[in-house]
């Protein structure tokens, strides 16, 4: 069992407040200690837990979720990987701490295989210096992604356990630029309001409920064609490594010891995906991290204004979609190469 982690609280009024919205699937255990780390007595969290997950560990993940406040749960819906469900769960999440009357600032959503990287002191500190910001992956898909742009032209219907096999061929939306990239995003309370009250992003949503990878596309094309263009960072903020398996050109590696150089370095606030029962040393050197605030900062020389762009290795490299950002590597501090707990 991991040491019981020690939490310090910094209260200040002038710190934004966040409205975290966690989806957890199948790894209760990693929700506990991703919950834990990020905790805060004046943050908001909004829980939804997935349609498929046994009986029991949704009894259990809400007897654990019991001992905390401002803690809600959202209604649980069959969410399907890849349709506009996905998306539909996102702005129900948004609707939902909006229409509380909970007062925050940002949105942010996590699931249960996603872990901090840094404090929440540092976040609260890195938000409260970019307050009008939104940090979403964004890519041109004609430019970066041209191959994709099937999942536009094709219509495809979500039937509640996968697609139609026989999809069929539409008109694009005029006057419309496609942007595609991932599904994590940190938005200010100001742009949920606008995702889920404005007629501009209406359009888009009836466009996008037949659309495949619906997640991976909608947020970025609907907020890249509006009046929120210029809030726009390309940068989600998460440490992620993608590596190629199989016929799926890329997905997420499960991060292990090995990848500690390229998690504490950079800016990062969050990392995914995380597996405990392939290495849950990396948690426990993590968690020990956030404790001792060993995790290197380097966030202060960054300019959120300009768009975020990649090294030269990065470019090169065929492993990395086109908007990964991995920087120099550096050593890890002494303390925590001691072993994990």
């Amino acid at each position: 069992m991991p040491k019981k982690q020690i939490v310090h609280f910094n209260i200040s009024k002038k710190k934004p407040k966040i409205a975290y919205f966690i989806l957890v699937h199948h790894f209760p255990g990693q929700f506990k200690r991703l919950f834990k780390a990020i905790y805060h007595p004046e943050s908001h969290y909004l829980i939804q837990i997935d349609q498929e997950v046994d009986i029991n560990i949704e009894k259990g993940v809400k007897t654990f979720l019991e001992d905390y406040s401002s803690v809600y749960l959202l209604k649980s819906e069959n969410v399907e990987r890849g349709g506009y469900s996905m998306v539909q769960s996102q702005i129900n999440g948004m609707k939902y701490l909006l229409n509380r009357c909970l007062k925050w600032d940002f949105f942010i959503n996590l699931s249960d295989q996603d872990f901090p990287l840094k404090s929440q002191d540092f976040i609260f500190d890195f938000l409260s210096r970019n307050k009008e910001k939104n940090f979403i992956k964004i890519a041109n898909q004609i430019k970066k992604k041209f191959d994709t742009l099937n999942r536009v032209e094709n219509h495809f219907h979500e039937i509640g356990i996968g697609f139609s096999g026989i999809p069929y061929k539409r008109s694009f939306m005029k006057n419309v630029t496609w942007y595609v990239g991932g599904q994590w995003m940190i938005l200010t309370r100001a742009c949920c309001e606008f995702i889920c009250h404005s007629p501009e992003v209406k359009k888009f949503e009836d466009f996008y409920r037949k659309i495949l990878i619906a997640d991976k596309s909608f947020f970025q094309t609907a907020l890249m064609n509006t009046s929120f263009k210029e809030t726009i960072i390309n940068d989600d903020k998460r440490a992620v490594v993608r590596i190629v398996d199989g016929d799926i050109k890329l997905k997420p590696k499960t991060l292990t010891r090995a990848d500690i150089d390229f998690l504490i370095q950079g800016d990062n606030l969050f990392a995914r995906k995380f597996d405990e029962r392939v290495d849950e040393s990396i948690l426990n050197i993590l968690e020990e991290a956030l404790d001792t605030d060993q995790i290197t900062n380097n966030s202060n020389s960054i300019d959120f204004n300009l768009i975020s762009t990649l090294t030269i290795d990065a470019k090169k490299s065929d492993l990395l979609d086109l908007e990964t950002i991995i920087n120099p590597s550096i050593q890890l501090p002494k303390p925590l190469l001691n072993g994990s707990k």
